[in-house]
């Protein structure tokens, strides 16, 4: 009988025809609504998807996303090694979770955690997940001492600056009202000045960001600690602060050491940070970590008798692939502290470089130089200029394949439209001084053949 099935897969394959671009399949577009009727020759399906995927963008000139798109061999090594392990199950694979269990420890140290032994964590899907699960330790802590005081606890609140859609998922899957600090065109960030105009004794947290995806900027974290601190010393109210890090998390231990962000500040209970970005790990994983274990309520972990083992879980996700936390705990050993300096310093060096070369250009006027946030530089138009449009731009350096972010700033500034270009390792000065090239010659380009202009629908753009 088994005889029998591998004679007709071999007569399935085609075996016979030597050339991959000859093969049955090969003879008509690949399926797109149905499973086709037979199995096919293993090399033929990938050379044909592989070549589909030429129509993808290349993601090394994707200087939109904060995403890591360069790893060393050593990286995807381990990652195929790893490809088979649910990191869930940490019966069957206990040295993977002890992988994690020594990220969550590092983790901890890098932001400055009190107490070593006491802290708390788990890796995630993304920061996304793991702002969620932030939140969610954050909305239950707060209706536990609502209700131990009798109070009600049917509306929380959250309070954040310009934020990345997470958090707007967040308050809408989890039922928290989002209280979103109007962007200023001082500082582009929430400031401590306006926070007593938002909290109230429904707030479960105050969120600052360190670096503002629109901008690279971070918020002043120290600065909004110490308003909340002035605000309890008048109402009572003891407001907590997670730190959405997703990716300054990665960047301002080790270039502004000086900046208190993270748990040195005692009103930091949790913060989250994505390993995906400048963590340097392929996607996806992201970090979360309590300062203290009573900070995650006991409510919200799980204890599940599965796959063979007693584990306890705080996941929105269950099962998970392994390989990106033995990733994480590659860069950590491989890199130490001196290496993720040198690279995260490479890349604010190469994008202080090109915001230079751009303040030079009469056509833009800077908002952010690369200097005290993330790795990257954000502008926009100067008034006078009229031939064209950042979605324009945007167009036109696409066609030599160069992805960069344009779009409105949030409400009270959204009718100002900005660039941001980020650097991330592997994107050297020498391909910021190609892409400056091609800046040039699509502004010079505009200047022959003007566009409409500025006033362009963004929604059209999105």
């Amino acid at each position: 009988m088994g005889l029998h099935k591998s004679n007709k897969a071999k007569d399935t394959y085609n075996d016979n025809d030597d050339e991959i671009y000859t093969d049955n399949i090969t003879r008509k577009p690949l399926p797109k609504h149905a499973l086709p009727s037979q199995a096919s020759h293993p090399e033929s399906v990938y050379n044909l998807i592989k070549d589909e995927l030429l129509l993808d963008g290349n993601s090394r000139q994707n200087l939109a996303t904060f995403c890591t798109t360069w790893t060393e061999s050593e990286v995807q090594n381990l990652m195929i090694d790893s490809f088979d392990k649910n990191m869930i199950d940490k019966d069957e694979y206990p040295q993977t979770a002890e992988i994690e269990s020594r990220c969550v420890n590092m983790l901890a140290n890098l932001w400055n955690a009190n107490d070593a032994n006491d802290v708390i964590g788990c890796s995630t899907t993304g920061s996304s997940e793991a702002a969620m699960l932030g939140g969610l330790a954050l909305k239950w802590q707060w209706r536990k001492k609502r209700q131990a005081q009798n109070k009600d606890s049917a509306k929380p609140n959250i309070v954040v600056g310009p934020v990345q859609i997470c958090w707007k998922k967040f308050a809408r899957y989890f039922d928290v009202e989002l209280r979103e600090v109007p962007i200023n065109a001082d500082t582009y960030s929430m400031r401590g000045c306006d926070i007593e105009h938002y909290v109230d004794e429904n707030t479960i947290a105050v969120v600052p960001t360190l670096g503002v995806t629109f901008t690279g900027m971070y918020e002043p974290v120290e600065e909004i600690s110490k308003a909340l601190d002035d605000i309890q010393a008048k109402t009572g109210l003891d407001i907590p602060i997670h730190i959405d890090a997703a990716s300054g998390g990665f960047i301002a231990p080790f270039l502004s050491p000086e900046l208190k962000w993270d748990f040195r500040l005692p009103r930091v209970k949790s913060i989250n940070a994505s390993g995906h970005k400048y963590g340097l790990c392929p996607l996806g994983v992201g970090w979360v970590v309590w300062a203290n274990s009573a900070d995650l309520p006991e409510e919200l972990i799980f204890n599940v008798d599965y796959l063979g083992g007693h584990m306890p879980t705080f996941a929105l996700n269950f099962s998970r692939p392994g390989g990106q936390i033995i990733a994480q705990y590659y860069n950590f050993v491989r890199y130490g502290f001196e290496g993720f300096k040198h690279i995260q310093q490479q890349c604010c060096d190469t994008a202080t470089w090109l915001a230079e070369k751009l303040a030079a250009l009469p056509e833009f006027e800077l908002i952010y130089d690369g200097q005290g946030g993330l790795p990257c530089v954000s502008y926009k138009l100067a008034d006078n200029v009229n031939d064209f449009n950042l979605y324009d731009l945007s167009d036109r350096v696409r066609m030599r394949g160069w992805q960069i972010a344009s779009y409105p700033l949030p409400k009270h500034l959204d009718d100002t439209v900005i660039q941001r270009i980020l650097f991330r390792h592997g994107v050297s000065i020498d391909m910021a001084s190609i892409l400056l090239d091609d800046i040039k010659a699509a502004i010079a380009y505009f200047k022959k053949h003007p566009t409409s202009g500025k006033q362009v629908s963004p929604s059209y753009h999105h």
